[in-house]
């Protein structure tokens, strides 16, 4: 005799429940036209188009990285370009230049005696700039002075050197400080950048200021 479901012992009602709930879900899955099958389209159609969409935006993160470098080189090469217009500027700069040199005669015991302006001669990518000096004081002085010049911000390069010694009663052209045993005339030039949208018409054309 066949016994009622709702007398069978629990753990025999809870298993049916459990296989029926398999049943259903399997149906559910699996029947053709139920609106789970379209579910189940529709996410395996966006998983085919998202494997695509992935492999790009891992090929942008490449991308991406090689940004990060290329704004990393621009920012040193900015750096550069600052640190060049410093010790080449674009424009002559010529009192600034004057008031650098007469600083490095001065904290070194040097006198300067006359700076003359001498053509200003233009090259393919800059001019040379240079200026005819007379200043006397003592030989370790002056071989500072020297010194001094080439830790200066510009370029400076100093040429023509010629020294000449003095004696205790000087030159009779100026009145020497103590200590003073050399005097002479010396080159010192500097350097500037053609000005922007200028360009020197040949590489020994010269200029005077």
């Amino acid at each position: 005799m066949a016994t009622a479901f709702r007398d069978w012992p629990w753990p025999l009602q809870a298993l049916f429940y459990v296989g029926l709930a398999i049943i259903l879900i399997v149906a559910g899955l699996w029947i053709p036209g139920l609106p789970n099958q379209r579910v189940r389209a529709d996410l395996e159609s966006a998983k085919s188009e998202l494997k695509p969409l992935e492999s790009e935006v891992e090929s942008l993160r490449v991308y991406q990285q090689r940004r990060t470098e290329l704004q990393g080189e621009m920012d040193a090469l900015a750096k550069q370009l600052e640190t060049l217009q410093t010790i080449v500027p674009e424009d002559k700069q010529v009192d600034q230049f004057i008031i650098m040199m007469q600083g490095a005669a001065s904290s070194s015991g040097v006198t300067i005696r006359r700076v003359t302006t001498k053509p200003i001669v233009a090259r393919e990518y800059h001019y040379e700039m240079p200026f005819e000096i007379e200043a006397d004081g003592p030989y370790y002085a002056v071989l500072d002075f020297f010194s001094k010049l080439s830790k200066l911000s510009r370029i400076i390069n100093v040429g023509d050197v010629k020294l000449t010694g003095v004696n205790s009663e000087g030159t009779g052209r100026f009145k020497m400080t103590p200590g003073t045993t050399v005097t002479g005339v010396m080159t010192v030039t500097t350097f500037f950048t053609t000005p922007a949208g200028q360009q020197p018409a040949t590489t020994t054309a010269a200029a005077r200021r």
